[in-house]
């Protein structure tokens, strides 16, 4: 495996994934990398560098016919965006999935099934939705409340069954909410999860728009890029056909993240937190899960941070820029 295709690729999960596959030499010394996105930051991570849309005519076709070993598929519009503007959630978040899946069973099928490549998506826990026990486990049922968590829970089924069938080896990550991400506020609806702490960090204000009680499930962009990797290189008979798996995490508080930032950077830090409650946010938020038991993830290998403290300590190693 050493044609390596991230969609999404300069986006912030894009680029710790491009950066720990490069560092690490995940797929051995002599991998293609290929970025692909809207845009990239100036200093974006190693790898050939594509811009364009997914959702553009031809684009999907063009990716299948240089028989990429692994695919990351990491593009999509993010929780709040996906909420607000219907259709154009439906058309990135579902559409254009749809048309990279039949690209690739297209290419296998030219090859004659030879062509059969790694598909590791990133999925989302808002394939969940209200009532929730006290924790989710393998067992729960997929129903979603949110337009973003419906559009993720249409695409693992589309991967199971491509997969089911032949056309692609593929994986469905539910990853936490990513915290805490590096540089600015994005429309996700969680956005403010991060920004409760990288705000104050930078001496900054910092808009908290839920109770101090709303309780969530967390991990950090260094976990995620090390999901999607071990993903990539696992061998997916051991799933048993069940392709969408719950990633680990950190359950917590509003209450104990403030805490942890209390810890680090004293009250001064904290008394950055400015309360503005949001009703549109409490109403997609209220319908997120809040803990889990993933057992079935934990056995395969994949590997979290234990604590919210570790999630914080994460972020001043590898993004606060002092």
């Amino acid at each position: 495996m050493n044609r390596i295709l991230v969609i999404g690729g300069g986006g912030m999960l894009g680029q710790k994934l491009a950066h720990r596959i490069a560092a690490e030499k995940t797929f051995g010394v002599n991998a293609q990398v290929s970025l692909f996105d809207l845009a990239f930051p100036p200093n974006s991570a190693v790898g050939n560098q594509i811009e364009g849309s997914l959702t553009a005519p031809g684009v999907a076709k063009s990716f299948a016919a240089q028989r990429p070993d692994v695919i990351f598929h990491l593009a999509a519009i993010v929780s709040g965006q996906a909420e607000t503007d219907f259709a154009l959630g439906w058309d990135v978040n579902l559409m254009a999935t749809w048309s990279l899946l039949n690209a690739l069973k297209d290419e296998h099928e030219v090859s004659k099934g030879e062509y059969r490549p790694r598909l590791v998506f990133a999925s989302s826990i808002a394939v969940f939705g209200a009532p929730f026990p006290d924790k989710i486990n393998d067992e729960f049922l997929s129903a979603p409340l949110t337009s973003y968590g419906a559009q993720k829970a249409a695409s693992e089924i589309m991967i199971t069954d491509f997969s089911r069938k032949g056309f692609i080896d593929g994986i469905s990550l539910r990853l936490p909410t990513l915290c805490v991400r590096p540089g600015k506020a994005n429309a996700a609806a969680s956005s403010f999860f991060s920004g409760i702490i990288r705000e104050p960090l930078n001496g900054e204000e910092a808009i908290l728009p839920v109770a101090d009680t709303v309780r969530h499930w967390h991990a950090s962009p260094r976990a995620a890029a090390a999901f999607l990797t071990h993903a990539a290189n696992l061998d997916t008979e051991l799933l048993n056909d069940r392709r969408s798996l719950n990633m680990p995490g950190v359950s917590c508080t509003v209450s104990e993240q403030i805490e942890a930032l209390r810890t680090v950077a004293g009250q001064d830090a904290v008394a950055l937190i400015e309360r503005t409650p949001d009703t549109a946010i409490e109403s997609i938020v209220k319908n997120w899960p809040r803990d889990f038991e993933t057992d079935r993830a934990l056995d395969l290998g994949f590997r979290a941070e234990s604590s919210f403290d570790d999630i914080v300590r994460v972020y001043l190693e590898d993004d606060y820029k002092r």
